[in-house]
């Protein structure tokens, strides 16, 4: 089969790989219909995240069941599926307080030695603890599997980020960050009843989008001018809930300075670059909570599914182009170079 594979830096390649089979009796190998590039193995790609030479790469994928092993109860040949970016056993203690990504027999797709999300085919690991049941009908809606394919990663972890920073019906959110991520935290937001969200973004598009999603007012500027901008439309006092979706330290110290005292901070950027940007004492004298980090999709995509089936929240819409298997790597290019927000792959 084929599958994406990376190099070093900026070194994407389509390569065939060995076709995956059924290694434990828990384990099912899911036929890919759809996979997506994520903001994250960008770090990877601009060789800011290392990586081994021929790695498998790639997080979110959605497909079709071709094979499950002996023990796999949830699941049959020809179920459509959605994985989470990352599997888990679903019976350890963490899997059942909601926490999936701390479970001791859980890793993440494109590990050194797994299958990665941007191929034909993957392996799946604990399938009944992993995946989620989709719709069969859903296979061949192009206008709904984006929406479907979302969940597995940045839908998953923009509702995390609301969820951390304690979104709440009437409250005013501010998000800092306008990749995938950053406009699913708005859409998230909203969704859960947000009565104001500011978005912190400079690229028209997105920004269009953020409003598309429920965003209300939207914040150019960057650094200080964004604090006091941010400071400007809330009376001076800052935001309830701040989502941060970006990693870096200035974004870090932008959202602690606009969250409101007694405010929290959901933090679900992937830090990179030593991303402090957190002053303990600031937050200590204005009663600042920081919540988060990387998201439990397994936890949250049967809350959110029933959203996106019904078309209540679309976060489809962050797929800005198309590609096969064969333009992948024209398909980081786009993405690294903001000429696409977020790429998909159809199979």
């Amino acid at each position: 089969m084929r599958a994406t594979v990376i190099h070093g830096p900026n070194d994407i390649r389509i390569e065939e790989v060995p076709d995956p089979v059924i290694q434990q009796p828990t384990d099912a190998v899911v036929r890919v219909v759809n996979a997506c590039i994520c903001g994250s193995d960008l770090w990877a790609y601009r060789g800011v995240a290392q990586r081994v030479a021929g790695q498998r790469i790639g997080h979110e994928f959605l497909g079709v069941i071709e094979e499950a092993g002996a023990e796999v109860r949830g699941f049959a040949k020809g179920d459509l599926v959605v994985a989470p970016f990352v599997w888990s056993d679903g019976t350890c203690e963490f899997c059942l307080e909601g926490l999936q990504t701390s479970c001791p027999h859980g890793g993440f797709w494109g590990q050194v030695g797994s299958d990665g999300g941007q191929g034909e085919a993957v392996r799946v690991p604990f399938a009944d603890g992993t995946l989620v049941k989709l719709p069969k009908e859903a296979a061949g809606d192009e206008k709904l599997l984006p929406g479907l394919l979302a969940l597995s990663d940045v839908m998953a972890t923009g509702h995390h980020a609301a969820v951390s920073a304690r979104v709440r019906p009437g409250s005013t959110v501010a998000v800092v960050g306008d990749g995938a991520v950053g406009l699913c935290g708005v859409l998230a937001a909203h969704r859960l009843g947000a009565g104001r969200i500011i978005a912190l973004g400079r690229h028209t598009a997105r920004t269009d989008l953020a409003r598309r999603f429920g965003a209300t007012d939207v914040v150019a500027e960057r650094g200080e001018a964004a604090i006091e901008a941010v400071k400007e439309l809330t009376g001076g006092q800052g935001a309830h809930a701040v989502l941060e979706a970006v990693g870096t330290e200035e974004s870090m110290r932008t959202a602690v300075s606009i969250a409101r005292d007694g405010g929290a901070v959901g933090y679900v950027g992937v830090p990179h670059g030593g991303s402090a940007g957190v002053d303990i004492g600031q937050m200590f004298g204005r009663n600042v909570s920081l919540n988060g980090g990387v998201a439990p999709a397994r936890a949250y995509i049967p809350e959110l599914l029933p959203d996106v089936l019904s078309g209540a929240i679309e976060p489809g819409l962050v797929f800005d182009r198309t590609v096969g298997l064969a333009e992948v790597p024209d398909g980081y290019r786009a993405m690294d170079d903001r000429s696409a927000l977020k790429v998909r792959i159809a199979f």
